[in-house]
């Protein structure tokens, strides 16, 4: 009896040494830190944290880069970029993203200086540590706070992103996007708008599609498969039913973790992050089981738009999101021309039809 509760107690006592390893690991990094003087704040531990992996050409426009790549190989595109060390990069599709999640993290630690649930940006490229300096100089010259780098020599990120508990992955590699999301981590990849847009510098504003990017996407195969009339149908006898979750839906939910924070401290009318549902269901016909859904998941959403259909640019260039998801590719070519930084979400069965047209 004894040699076979032994036996059994090995698999969590094998789950939990590592985790344990870590524990330490982290303690002892602590303990040193803390007796560093030093102004700069320290990144959070990522079990904290809300982690956002960004790559370089998310992060900077690096098109001229990319093309001396293609057209001459690895060698010259490091020999250039080594060269050019000194000239700073511009801002890529992702920048501006970035510089609001870093104005959210300055509300927090006002608020909580001690607490370690804010947002971690870690730089994840395939990029060889030879073009570290560029992107170090980059970075330094914009006053952006990312103190972890991944340079994963043209090596796949997917461990990675595993490792520091990415909660959010943005680039501009449509290929390790859909091998992101198919191991299960939110991710999209990232289009430059065709038009300057002048960004809030006070609030980090998030639109969401809600089919296939927040909500799974059960009711979009109706809709694609049946017709318009059975998807409408489908919605108002399922109305009760929560829709499972899609994969931005855990972005959402950390988003709104962070605006209860600031609610606690009576901040709700100067709260530094605002979210938008933009969604081209109509709000008669099949808006009421969105809204349920959320309210069963807890989540809130501050502003709710009904297209029916309508386009989605004209909306989005009054919210002037910083970022804005959509899994179908006719949204994010939309929002573009409009002057909207749009992230594809590759999730679900538009994805199909778009590769069959």
């Amino acid at each position: 009896m004894s040699g076979s509760g032994s036996e059994e107690s090995q698999p969590n006592q094998a789950a939990e040494d590592p985790q344990q390893e870590a524990e330490q690991d982290w303690a002892a990094a602590k303990a040193f830190y803390d007796n560093v003087v030093t102004q700069r704040v320290r990144p959070p531990k990522p079990q904290n944290a809300i982690t956002v992996a960004v790559s370089s050409r998310a992060l900077f426009n690096l098109v001229e880069e990319r093309k001396i790549y293609e057209e001459h190989g690895l060698e010259k595109y490091v020999e250039y970029q080594q060269n050019n060390e000194n000239v700073i990069l511009k801002p890529g599709p992702a920048f501006y993203f970035v510089k609001a999640l870093q104005h959210v993290n300055a509300r927090l630690l006002e608020l909580y200086p001690d607490d370690e649930e804010r947002f971690d940006i870690v730089l994840m490229t395939n990029n060889h540590a030879q073009v570290g300096v560029r992107l170090i100089n980059s970075i330094n010259h914009y006053g952006l706070t990312i103190e972890r780098f991944c340079m994963t020599g043209g090596e796949s990120p997917i461990g990675y992103l595993t490792a520091y508990l990415t909660n959010l992955y943005l680039s501009a590699d449509s290929d390790k996007v859909q091998e992101a999301i198919e191991a299960g981590i939110a991710s999209a990849t990232m289009f430059t708008a065709n038009k300057d847009v002048v960004y809030s510098d006070t609030q980090l504003r998030v639109a969401f599609d809600g089919d296939a990017v927040i909500f799974s996407d059960e009711s979009e195969q109706i809709f694609k498969e049946q017709g318009l009339d059975r998807f409408f149908e489908h919605e108002q006898l399922n109305e009760n039913k929560p829709l499972a979750q899609g994969p931005l839906k855990g972005f959402l939910e950390d988003l709104g973790k962070l605006q209860k924070k600031f609610y606690a401290r009576n901040e709700r009318l100067n709260c530094p992050i605002r979210t938008y549902l933009v969604t081209a269901r109509s709000a008669a016909s099949s808006g009421a089981r969105v809204l349920k859904t959320l309210r069963s998941w807890g989540l809130e959403i501050d502003e709710a738009l009904f297209l029916a259909g309508a386009p989605k640019g004209p909306i989005l260039v009054k919210i002037r999101p910083h970022i804005f998801f959509d899994d179908q590719m006719y949204h994010i070519e939309g929002a573009q021309k409009l002057g909207t930084t749009a992230a594809h979400v590759p999730y679900g069965i538009a994805q199909k039809y778009s590769k069959s047209t």
